[in-house]
């Protein structure tokens, strides 16, 4: 009789375990544009590559930008916004802040 397999919510962690991840040293300026089509679509540059090879993606249900930092940078950013480096929740708010205010001066919005 075969093993049946059991699905629980890490059964797709564990297949994404499983994949192999490839780079592609693309010249001239593939790069940049296979990057700005991609935030175009509302997509990663990995998910672009999969649409453009005609593999499954999926759309991110909320799509997210993302930093990280090390200690020193909240350092920095401590001093550069005038609060504790350990209260990263505030610094946290005022990176989101600039973030917003950046697109504003930007876009005209």
């Amino acid at each position: 009789m075969p093993k049946k397999t059991e699905h629980t919510p890490w059964t797709a962690s564990v297949e994404n375990l499983r994949a192999i991840q490839i780079a592609f040293d693309l010249g001239g300026d593939i790069p940049d544009f296979i990057r700005a089509v991609a935030a175009n679509n509302g997509l990663s540059p990995s998910d672009q590559i999969r649409k453009i090879v005609d593999l499954p993606y999926r759309k991110p249900k909320r799509p997210r930008l993302t930093l990280s930092l090390k200690e020193t940078d909240y350092a920095h950013l401590g001093q550069r916004y005038g609060v504790p480096a350990a209260n990263k929740e505030v610094i946290r708010e005022k990176i989101r802040e600039e973030l917003e205010a950046f697109y504003r001066q930007e876009t005209g919005k």
